[in-house]
C-alpha cells in the first residue's frame, strides 16, 4: 500500500554530513546531561514503599499530594491506578521506618484530609538491594538486545550495515535517556520497557531501508552507492509515513488519555519514534557508506566462461 510514489529520487546523501553533525551534537548533549544530572530513578530502582488505596468515588490527586507534603512526604508520587477511584502512592525509603509504619502513617494522613475515605488495598516494599538488582538486570537486558541485533544484522546483511544500524539505534536510546535526565522525568520500569521497545522498533525501520539498498544494488548496476541509498530511502518514504503515522497515533492517544500511569511510557515512545525515523534513514545510511558498503558485497561477480583448450 502506498499513498504516493515519488518519481525522482531525493538526494538525501548530499546532506549526510549535516545530518550526522546534528546527530553528534544531540548525542553529546544527551551524554552531558546524563553525566551531570543523572536519571531520576523511580521507587522500583531506588527502593521505597508502594501504597494502593481505593475510594468510593473519583479521587482528586492534588489534595492527596498536599496532605502528604504537609506530613513531610515531599518526594512522593501520587497517580491513578486502573481507574479514577484507585490511587497508587509511591514513597521513597526513610531510615528507621518500615513499610507497615509508612502505610499506617499514610492512611492516617489521608483520613485527616477532606473528601471520601480511603480504603487500603495493597502495601509493597521494595528494598534498595532489589532496586540495584533491577537496575543491573535492565542494563543486562539492554546489552543482550544490542548484541542480538548486531548478530542478526551481520548474518542477514553485512557487518557494515549491522554496525551502522546499532550505532544509529543506540543514538536513539541515549537521546531518550538524555531527555529524561535534562527534564528530570521519572525513569521507571515502564520507561525502561519503552526504551527497549524503541530499540527494536528502530531496527525494523533500518532493516527495511537496508533491504531496499541490497535490492537496488542488484537491480540498478549503473548507480553509485550514494544514488542507491537515495533511491532506497525515497522508495520507502510512503511506507515509512504510513507505519510511523499509525504507530504515533496510538502512542499519542496513550500520552493524552492514558493518565499519569502511562504518561512517561508514552512520552519515551514518542521521543524514540521521532528520533528512530531520523536515525534509521539519515544516520544509519551515511554511516554505512562511510564504513565502505558497496555493490561488490551484495552482488556476486559473473564467472567468465573458460575457453576450451585445444
Amino acid at each position: 500500500m502506498e499513498f504516493f510514489r515519488i518519481k525522482k529520487d531525493i538526494p538525501f546523501m548530499r546532506h549526510a554530513l549535516v545530518f550526522n553533525v546534528i546527530s553528534l551534537i544531540t548525542f553529546l548533549l544527551a551524554v552531558f546531561f546524563l553525566a551531570t544530572r543523572g536519571l531520576h530513578l523511580s521507587v522500583e530502582f531506588t527502593g521505597g514503599t508502594l501504597v494502593e488505596v481505593s475510594y468510593s468515588e473519583a479521587a482528586e490527586l492534588e489534595p492527596i499530594r498536599q496532605s502528604l507534603a504537609a506530613d513531610g512526604y515531599t518526594d512522593v508520587l501520587v497517580q491513578h491506578f486502573g481507574s479514577t477511584r484507585d490511587v497508587l502512592i509511591r514513597l521513597p525509603n526513610r531510615e528507621g521506618t518500615d513499610s507497615k509504619g509508612v502505610a499506617e502513617r499514610v492512611m492516617a494522613t489521608l483520613e485527616k484530609s477532606a473528601g471520601p475515605k480511603a480504603e487500603l488495598r495493597r502495601v509493597e516494599f521494595v528494598g534498595p538491594q532489589v532496586g540495584k538488582e533491577l537496575a543491573s538486570d535492565g542494563a543486562m537486558a539492554l546489552l543482550l538486545v544490542v548484541v542480538g541485533i548486531v548478530i542478526y544484522l551481520a548474518l542477514r546483511f553485512e557487518w557494515r550495515l549491522g554496525v551502522a544500524t546499532i550505532i544509529a539505534n543506540l543514538h536513539d536510546v541515549i537521546i531518550i535517556l538524555g531527555f529524561f535526565a535534562f527534564f528530570q522525568w521519572e525513569f521507571s520500569l515502564a520507561v525502561l520497557a519503552a526504551t527497549l521497545a524503541v530499540l527494536g522498533y528502530s531496527v525494523n525501520e533500518s532493516v527495511v531501508v537496508f533491504d531496499r539498498v541490497r535490492e537496488t544494488f542488484r537491480k540498478k548496476r549503473n548507480l553509485s552507492t550514494e544514488q542507491v541509498v537515495d533511491h532506497a530511502i525515497t522508495s520507502t518514504i510512503s511506507r515509512t509515513m504510513i507505519t510511523h503515522g499509525s504507530t504515533q497515533m496510538m502512542v499519542l492517544s496513550m500520552l493524552i488519555f492514558g493518565g499519569e500511569t502511562l504518561f512517561y511510557f508514552a512520552l519515551a515512545l514518542t521521543i524514540g519514534i521521532c528520533f528512530g525515523i531520523y536515525s534509521s534513514v539519515l544516520v544509519a545510511s551515511p554511516l554505512a557508506i562511510w564504513l565502505g558498503v558497496s555493490r561488490e558485497q551484495f552482488v556476486k561477480p559473473k564467472k567468465e566462461k573458460e575457453e576450451a583448450v585445444v
